[in-house]
């Protein structure tokens, strides 16, 4: 008899799973799965400790959905990578594994394991490795000379021209294989301990309510509460597609289902929450057609020149929600508490280390993802690297966010503010976004910093410094 095994790795669910459903393919074959826990790895890839949490609780709920179809997953904790191509070559030579099935990961680390896998094993173990983590593949969109392309709009265009006649069809979840079994519930990871938000339940079942309701319910209104905190206005779904709990194409297909023309109506909220999910294929299209992108290195070379400082007083404060800037303060007491903030206080916190703290993005890459409940090497680095201007399709150098005037633009009234910081819920109406300035009218004291810096001095030293940088490259 035929043993197909199929390594799971960030795709924890069994509805529209390509290996697992290839795997289950074939009704004689005996079926197994395995799930590889590597701390070692993680602690150098700066995962967030609630990020392996959570991992770890969808880990639990797929071993007993696979249960429940008679098929057992294994789990087991090796160190690094090389340690996990070693355990799994051996449990296929003890399992008489005849194939191997996986979903590709396409970060630089992760495809240096498959690749020396693809060695170890030989020709003892047939390999099926599928493209499931996205709508389409690496390479398939490319520019009419056969090249990447290096800025987002027109990838955008050209990839809906090929998503609207490419099959993304959802596939099901295996049928039985059995009667249902029991399974050993794996250790936790040898990881240190975090608490997930209680926002985030474990689950495809829990993921796919959730997606169900956004679409049904509030994806109409997204392109115009996207960009505002203090309203739930996102999906909320980015922790599960990051760890694979859900997959873009079950996203794509519920979008469908309830905007049957989500491709035609660009103005849409539809259209737009669709953009996001293209924004996220677009970064992991380019990590793979430019794997310097792996390696803390900038897609616009000259920007490598430019002066960072090293100042660890402020790093702290803009670490701890103390800069003096409540929308920054309030968006990372919100990241330190929960792992997650949206994109608009993404941007807004990213420029204020990079253009007003001249701090390297690389920092404040490393801590958003030591952080991040939904941590994506890509979309992390895609997003830092827009911010600072050293990436593909990035901001200009010279486009600098205001954070007073993003804070009154997208919390105006504040809301989201004292929320987060409950030390300014005196401060009346839009006065919270200067509360010094209404404090020192008053004549009153607030147990909340001055600003660290100031915002137009700032701008003109971090124009210098990255003039300066091109100059020098060009010369």
């Amino acid at each position: 008899m035929a043993t197909h095994l199929v390594w799971l790795r960030n795709d924890l669910r069994i509805t529209d799973n390509k290996a697992l459903h290839a795997a289950c393919s074939d009704s004689n074959a005996k079926v197994l799965a395995v799930f590889i826990a590597s701390p070692a790895q993680w602690a150098k890839h700066d995962m967030a400790p609630r990020q392996a949490a959570f991992i770890y609780q969808n880990l639990l709920q797929v071993q007993r959905d696979l249960a429940a179809l008679g098929i057992e997953l294994i789990c087991h904790q090796v160190g690094d990578f090389a340690e996990s191509v070693t355990w799994l070559a051996d449990f296929c030579r003890r399992q008489r594994v005849t194939s191997l099935y996986y979903n590709r990961q396409y970060e630089v680390n992760e495809r240096l394991r498959d690749d020396l896998l693809e060695n170890v094993l030989g020709a003892d173990v047939a390999r099926y490795a599928f493209d499931d983590a996205l709508l389409l593949p690496p390479g398939s969109v490319l520019t009419g000379s056969g090249e990447m392309f290096k800025v987002y709009t027109p990838f955008r265009n050209a990839f809906i021209r090929r998503l609207a006649t490419s099959d993304v069809g959802s596939l099901p979840a295996p049928r039985s294989r059995g009667a249902a079994i029991d399974v050993e519930k794996p250790a936790p990871f040898d990881y240190p301990s975090a608490d997930v938000d209680a926002a985030y339940p474990a689950g495809e079942a829990a993921a796919l309510r959730r997606l169900t309701a956004f679409c049904r319910e509030r994806v109409a209104d997204y392109a115009a509460k996207r960009d505002l905190p203090a309203v739930d206005g996102t999906s909320g779904l980015s922790p599960y597609l990051a760890v694979g709990v859900l997959s873009p194409r079950q996203c794509f297909n519920r979008l469908r289902i309830e905007y049957p023309d989500v491709l035609e109506s660009v103005n849409s909220g539809a259209f737009c929450w669709l953009n996001e999910l293209i924004w996220r294929e677009f970064y992991r299209h380019l990590i793979v057609a430019f794997p310097l992108l792996c390696k803390h290195r900038p897609f616009i070379g000259w920007t490598d020149g430019v002066p960072w400082r090293s100042n660890e007083q402020a790093l702290l404060a803009w670490q701890t929600g103390a800069t003096g800037y409540p929308i920054v303060d309030a968006a990372m007491r919100q990241l330190n508490s929960t792992g997650w903030i949206h994109n608009r206080l993404r941007m807004i916190c990213a420029s204020f280390l990079v253009k007003d703290l001249l701090i390297d993005w690389r920092i404040g890459e490393r801590y958003f993802m030591q952080q991040l409940l939904d941590g994506d090497l890509a979309a992390n680095n895609g997003g830092w690297q827009w911010a600072a201007s050293t990436g593909t399709d990035a901001a200009p150098y010279f486009r600098i966010f205001n954070p007073t005037l993003q804070g009154k633009r997208f919390d105006p009234r504040g809301e989201f503010i004292r929320r987060w910081l409950p030390e300014l819920a005196g401060v009346p109406g839009d006065a919270v976004h200067q509360p010094y300035v209404w404090a020192q009218k008053q004549g009153e004291r607030l147990d909340y910093p001055l600003p660290i810096v100031e915002h137009g001095r700032a701008r003109t030293e971090t124009l210098a410094a990255f003039e300066a940088a091109r100059r020098l490259r060009q010369h």
